[in-house]
């Protein structure tokens, strides 16, 4: 017997001027990105001192303290530019290593990711015109799939990228799986993206960014579930 799968939902759900839905494992932690980019004198923004203030009490002295308020401030930048094209959503994966080369399972190591969803304007066409073209023109894509998904056509690919030595970041490659999935109006698609440091465990990101990809829904599925309901 095959357990039936439980969901959280969350309220952004709910909200009616959403227009995708799409279902995330436990293993991720969505970001809150409207009261972390807050305005400063917004009620929300009271919300992010109180959550800090803990943190903050809790440093031993006030170079750590600094130190700390300087980090913060560099992820709501790094977040901010992301907002600005067109990210929506953003998710801190936090996975566990069971999978080695040796066949012994793995040492249990925690694995981080992170899961952004953003949006993108195209020219009108077909929907799998748009998701053929997501792909055919950009540069150092690899393993590049075409699917039909629930949602509709949908390509995925993979690139691997290493910081600019003047980025102030460190030297890693960064590997980042792609799924592209063309809007019903034919006008925009959708990007959702896993980042992760460890790409040896390609593999593993992208049967994760796949799972994401086939509960992606354009149509309200808690009005369709609501309407099932109240057929005789």
């Amino acid at each position: 017997m095959t357990a039936t799968p439980r969901f959280t939902v969350a309220d952004s759900a709910k909200d009616p001027q959403a227009d995708i839905w799409f279902a995330e494992s436990a293993a991720f932690t969505p970001l809150p990105l409207d009261i972390l980019l807050a305005a400063p004198d917004s009620p929300a923004a009271d919300e992010l001192r109180m959550a800090f203030a803990p943190f903050l009490e809790a440093t031993p002295d006030e170079v750590t303290r600094q130190r700390f308020v300087a980090q913060v401030a560099e992820g709501q930048q790094l977040l901010a530019t992301l907002r600005e094209i067109g990210t929506v959503h953003c998710s801190i994966g936090l996975h566990r290593d069971d999978t080695d080369d040796s066949g012994s399972g793995g040492n249990g190591q925690p694995l981080f990711s992170f899961l952004t969803l953003s949006w993108r304007d195209t020219t009108v066409a077909s929907r799998a015109a748009t998701a053929a073209r997501a792909v055919a023109s950009a540069e150092g894509h690899t393993h590049i799939e075409y699917l039909e998904l629930p949602c509709g056509p949908a390509t995925f690919s993979e690139t691997v990228r290493t910081p600019s030595a003047d980025s102030g970041l460190p030297p890693q490659a960064l590997l980042q799986v792609h799924a592209h999935l063309p809007h019903p109006d034919c006008k925009r698609l959708v990007v959702l993206t896993l980042s992760a440091t460890a790409a040896a465990h390609r593999e593993q990101y992208r049967a994760i960014l796949h799972q994401i990809a086939e509960s992606v829904s354009f149509d309200d599925p808690l009005a369709q579930a609501e309407d099932e309901g109240r057929r005789p």
